[in-house]
């Protein structure tokens, strides 16, 4: 007898990442680019993280968004599966143009125990993207994949809505739209979908509870945390440099070694006061 995928380790956690689309609040995503970030999200309270694409790659030396980091993600998400947390996994295109090997990839990852997987179309061909999102719920039937259109991040936002019914007809789970900041024009495209819309947070763009009021069920910071937490260590460092001492938050030593998985390390280091390395 085949088991049910939805009692599984993998398939608990992809229906309790689904059901968060759906609560009373929208999902706030905070995206992490390591194992510590993500660990120190989920000690914030998140029920769910994701990854980022520039933030994986970056730290490897590696371009975003040319397929470049398949190995690196799965590495991660490997890590990050075991944690009590639920995983959402970008992973760009999927790392390949062929639908079975962006399906193979899937499967990989949601053995690893994402529950989650982000697609992007990068703007091309809708048809292809969609059978990617069809071969992966072929082979990962219980992964939630949210389906990325880049119309608004690539364009001017022209064939959004017709690109958004592709993917949900081969089975999208959700629909991610960057770019899309208008209230009105998400509140336009909410009305037109049968699956919860995924936006991306912008600083200079609607509040989370403006967004909220306009339909979004998901609201993600992509990268905006790994480009922070980057602005902050060059701030620090040109402070210190001319003579200031650095300002903000500055978790401890001891706290930020206690973000190592358990049993990674044999024994424990403690920093001698004063010092932090």
């Amino acid at each position: 007898m085949t088991a049910d995928p939805q009692q599984t380790p993998s398939g608990r956690a992809a229906t309790a990442f689904a059901a968060l689309h759906h609560a009373e609040e929208p999902l706030l995503l905070p995206n992490a680019w390591d194992h510590a970030s993500a660990r120190a999200l989920a000690g914030q309270g998140f029920r769910a993280v994701g990854t980022t694409s520039l933030g994986v790659a970056a730290a490897a030396g590696l371009p975003d968004g040319a397929a470049a980091t398949r190995e690196e993600t799965l590495r991660l998400a490997v890590t990050l599966g075991a944690e009590p947390f639920l995983l959402s996994v970008d992973a760009e295109g999927g790392c390949s143009d062929d639908p079975d090997e962006v399906a193979e990839f899937a499967r990989e990852l949601y053995t690893a125990g994402a529950a989650g997987i982000n697609l992007e179309d990068g703007l091309g061909p809708a048809a292809r993207h969609a059978a990617k999102i069809a071969a992966v719920k072929r082979a990962a039937p219980g992964l939630f994949v949210n389906a990325r259109t880049d119309t608004h991040w690539l364009g001017d936002g022209d064939g959004t809505l017709a690109r958004l019914d592709a993917y949900q007809q081969a089975g999208a789970d959700g629909v991610f739209v960057p770019g899309l900041t208008d209230p009105r024009r998400i509140e336009a495209l909410v009305r037109r979908l049968a699956v919860p819309l995924n936006v991306l947070y912008a600083p200079q763009g609607p509040s989370v509870a403006r967004l909220a009021d306009a339909g979004v069920r998901r609201i993600s910071l992509g990268s905006l945390l790994y480009r922070r937490a980057l602005g902050a260590a060059l701030e620090a460092a040109a402070g210190i440099r001319a003579g200031r001492p650095p300002t903000g938050t500055t978790p401890p030593y001891d706290e930020v070694a206690g973000l190592a998985a358990p049993g990674r390390t044999p024994g424990s280091r403690t920093a001698p006061q004063g010092v932090s390395s």
